[in-house]
């Protein structure tokens, strides 16, 4: 019986806001009313009426704020940001993005401030540390990649990302794990299934958008050298430094998560990249039925090409030897746009990579243009220490890519950089 009462407790904070709503009603109707059978101007109901209406409005907006704070207590005080999330970025461009690895997660970082409705891609071939350890003694996916972009896309406290992000450096059994990788796989041990344990701890953190792997089957990733020689695992790929001719999936015919392919047909923009192009973007491509739709969709297709090359896997790689590689192994239909960083990075840091046997890769635009795909080249570069790019350089540069295709009839444009 007393719930019934509930609106008429104490220290509820909406009751006060309610009643000066009332007040403000009453005060502009009754002034408006006097105007009505009056006829004639009046200053002084003039100024109850103008009150009235400014109670009023006044109590509207107190009675949604303290709505909103029992609801997002961490967003008291910023009601327009709350409406602004709520109202346009829900209601965003839908954007697919496909790969793993820092290049994926440093991606949505920035796309989450554009809009909401994002679907991650994720591959799960992952065999080295961390995700490595727990894929064997577990028999789970490997979750590092999706925890990565679980905290990327995350609306959760500092504090809850910091925590799922955190890495023991010490006890035995613990030393190299992170938190996020073991609460992960904590989940999928209480739930029982993979799928929902990703799911589980996208609600923890709040996330915006999804994570789903690209398949919830277990893969691992077999390499094929110009040499002829073989070898497979993901983690083992690139130490044998010889030239990589092409990959492919082990066991073949692997499913594709279905959530995952319908997500690709209903996207407005697929963005591949940036990331490891044999180890992360590759291997969720060639999981069964991810290309076909991709090729099928009538999405934007947009690969980011990486801005160093990686020692072991695309050593002295063009841009243009990016999608050749891509295309080799999926359809000439896989992309329309390839988006170039054409920055140089100062020169210690070029050191420091060199170093690495990482080495900046050359935008040959005029290469790619000929093999029939659009280019958009701009400075998209962190200017911190290390050189990747930066995520709201990117991402603008991807919404104002296809600002300019949709105006355009959704025809290759070519003259995007000159316009």
């Amino acid at each position: 019986m007393i719930f019934r009462f509930k609106w008429l407790f104490p220290g509820l904070r909406l009751k006060r806001w309610i009643f000066l709503c009332i007040i403000g009603g009453f005060l502009s109707i009754y002034a408006g009313v006097k105007f009505f059978v009056d006829k004639s101007f009046n200053l002084i109901w003039s100024a109850v009426f103008i009150l009235g209406v400014f109670v009023l409005i006044f109590g509207i907006v107190l009675f949604i704020r303290s709505i909103i704070e029992v609801f997002a207590p961490r967003k008291k005080g910023q009601l327009l940001n709350v409406v602004f999330q709520k109202r346009y970025l829900e209601k965003g461009h839908k954007v697919v993005a496909i790969g793993g690895g820092t290049g994926l997660s440093n991606l949505l970082s920035g796309l989450k401030n554009y809009t909401h409705n994002i679907t991650a891609i994720v591959t799960v071939a992952d065999e080295g540390g961390s995700s490595g350890r727990l894929r064997k003694e577990f028999d789970i996916l490997p979750p590092g990649d999706i925890r990565n972009c679980l905290v990327a896309l995350a609306d959760a406290s500092g504090l809850m990302r910091r925590l799922f992000q955190y890495r023991f450096e010490r006890g035995e059994g613990f030393e190299g794990h992170s938190f996020g990788n073991l609460f992960i796989t904590a989940m999928k041990e209480v739930t029982g299934n993979f799928d929902v344990a990703i799911k589980e701890s996208s609600k923890i953190l709040a996330i915006k958008g999804q994570v789903l792997p690209v398949t919830l089957e277990k893969i691992r990733i077999k390499a094929e050298y110009i040499d002829g020689s073989t070898v497979e695992g993901e983690d083992v790929i690139p130490k044998k430094v010889i030239p990589i001719k092409k990959i492919s999936l082990s066991p073949q015919g692997v499913k594709a998560n279905e959530e995952a392919v319908q997500s690709i047909k209903s996207a407005d923009i697929i963005v591949m990249g940036p990331g490891s192009l044999y180890t992360s973007i590759l291997p969720t491509l060639l999981v069964e039925n991810i290309t076909e739709a991709i090729k099928n969709s009538h999405a934007l297709k947009i690969y980011i090409c990486n801005v160093m090359t990686q020692y072991g896997e695309t050593d002295g790689f063009t841009a243009s030897m990016h999608i050749k590689a891509l295309v080799e192994h999926t359809c000439p239909e896989i992309l329309d746009c390839c988006i170039l960083n054409s920055a140089a990075s100062d020169s210690s840091r070029l050191l420091r990579y060199a170093e690495q046997k990482s080495f900046p890769v050359i935008p040959d635009s005029d290469v790619i243009e000929n093999m029939g795909y659009w280019v958009v080249e701009d400075d998209l570069i962190s200017r911190q220490d290390y050189i990747r790019h930066n995520p709201v350089k990117l991402v603008k540069k991807i919404m104002e890519t296809y600002s300019y295709w949709v105006r355009n009839g959704k025809n290759r444009a070519k003259n995007i950089n000159n316009k």
